[in-house]
C-alpha cells in the first residue's frame, strides 16, 4: 500500500543523491523539492496525533475453508473491503521466522554502501531497480524514500540485474516469498467472489494468468522535518491486490477514510492486504481502494516491503454483470492496460480511476 512501467512519460534526470544519502549529511532541513506545497496537498498539518484505523484482522485459512466459520469470515471480509478497503491477514501460511528473515535482508540491502546498492540501481525512465521517484516534471515534489523495485513474476520477466547478491540469500528468500504469495492471492480473489455472492473465479478470471508481480522494498530514512515531507505522497493503488509487509515496530502508514487521515497499527506477523483500483472496478465500487500516504520519522527509519498484483495490460477489466442492477448502476468502462498512466497520475497528485468512471 505503484505498479508497472508506464508506457509514454519521459523522465527527467533523476535526482544526483538518494535520500539516504541527504539523510546521512544530517542537516536540519530538507531541500526544497522535498517539501510538499501546503496549496496541493489538501491534507492538513502533519505534525498533529492522528487516530488510529481499527483494520479488521482476517484469518485467512477460516477464508479457504469450508467449515461454518468461513461464512462469518467473509461477512467480514466483505464489510473490510467495503468500508475501509484493507485487512490484516493472519493465519497466511507464512511462518514468523520467515517474515522475520524477509525483513531482516531488506535491512541489510539498504545499510550496504552506496557503490554497492548502486550496482542495482534503476535505469532513467524504468521503474526496475534500486533509487527513488521517477521524475517527470520540474516542479514534482519528491517522496522521502529509496526503492528497489524488482518484477518477481512470471519468473521469465525478471530482470536479475536488479537482484542484489549481497546478502548472499536475497534472491532464494524473495523467490520463496513471492511463490507464498501467489497461494494467498488465489485464496483472497476467491474468497472475495464468495463474500459478493459470485462465483469464486470471477475475479480469477479478470485478473488472468498472465498478471505480474511486482515488489518495492522502501526504506524510509529519518527526517529532520517530518512537518513538512511526507515518506510517500496520497495515492491509492493500480494494482487488483496489494500486499505489505510492515515494518517491525515503526509506523508510519495512514489510511484516508470519511476525509480523515488514520494511523495504521502494526500486528505482528500480519500481512497488510489492501484493494487496488481495479478490484474497485471488478466490483463496480463495492469494494473500496483506499487512498494512502506514509508520514516520515525524525528519530527512527523504517522499512516495508509491499507486492502488487497487476493484471496483463492486455487483459480487460470492468465490472462483474452480477454486480450491477437498477439499483446498482454500472460505475466504470471496461478498461486495458490501467497501470500504463499510473505514474503520471500519481505524480500529479490525482487518481487515474478517474478516467475509468462513466
Amino acid at each position: 500500500m505503484a505498479e508497472a512501467q508506464p508506457l509514454g512519460p519521459i523522465e527527467l534526470q533523476p535526482q544526483p543523491k538518494t535520500v539516504q544519502e541527504l539523510a546521512a549529511i544530517g542537516g536540519k532541513e530538507v531541500p526544497e523539492r522535498y517539501i510538499r506545497k501546503a496549496d496541493n496537498s489538501g491534507d492538513g498539518a502533519l505534525d498533529v496525533c492522528f487516530p488510529v484505523l481499527d483494520v479488521p484482522i482476517i484469518d485467512l485459512q477460516l477464508l479457504a475453508s469450508s467449515s461454518s466459520n468461513s461464512g462469518e469470515e467473509l461477512d467480514k471480509l466483505r464489510s473490510a473491503l467495503s468500508s475501509c478497503g484493507c485487512i490484516q491477514a493472519v493465519n497466511h501460511g507464512i511462518p514468523g521466522e520467515f517474515l522475520v528473515t524477509l525483513q531482516e535482508l531488506a535491512r541489510q540491502f539498504f545499510v550496504l554502501p552506496s557503490e554497492e546498492k548502486k550496482k542495482y540501481s534503476r535505469e532513467i525512465g524504468g521503474i526496475e531497480g534500486y533509487g527513488n521517484d521517477m521524475i517527470l516534471s520540474e516542479n514534482q515534489i519528491l517522496d522521502w524514500t529509496d526503492r528497489l523495485y524488482l518484477i518477481l513474476s512470471p519468473e521469465q520477466k525478471r530482470t536479475l540485474k536488479f537482484w542484489p547478491e549481497n546478502p548472499e540469500s536475497f534472491r532464494e528468500i524473495l523467490h520463496e516469498y513471492s511463490m507464498k504469495l501467489q497461494v494467498i492471492l488465489e485464496v483472497l480473489l476467491k474468497a472475495m467472489a464468495r463474500s459478493l455472492n459470485l462465483e469464486e473465479n470471477q475475479f480469477l478470471q479478470q485478473y488472468g494468468d498472465q498478471a505480474t508481480m511486482q515488489t518495492r522494498f522502501n526504506f524510509y530514512p529519518i527526517c529532520p522535518r517530518p512537518d513538512l515531507a511526507l515518506g510517500v505522497k496520497p495515492h491509492a493503488d493500480g494494482s487488483a491486490i496489494t500486499m505489505l509487509l510492515q515494518d517491525k515496530e515503526v509506523e508510519g502508514l495512514q489510511v484516508l477514510k470519511d476525509d480523515q487521515w488514520f494511523n495504521v497499527p502494526i500486528v505482528p506477523q500480519a500481512l497488510l492486504i489492501n484493494v487496488g483500483d481495479q478490484i474497485e472496478i471488478m466490483t463496480n465500487g463495492i469494494f473500496k481502494s483506499p487512498v494512502h500516504r506514509v508520514l516520515t520519522n525524525s528519530e527512527r527509519e523504517r522499512t516495508t516491503l509491499a507486492v502488487f498484483c497487476i493484471p496483463h495490460p492486455d487483459q480487460e477489466i470492468q465490472p462483474v454483470e452480477d454486480l450491477i442492477n437498477e439499483t446498482n448502476p454500472r460505475l466504470y468502462k471496461r478498461v486495458k492496460d490501467y497501470v500504463s498512466l499510473y505514474f503520471q497520475y500519481y505524480q500529479q497528485g490525482r487518481r487515474p480511476i478517474e478516467a475509468a468512471l462513466i
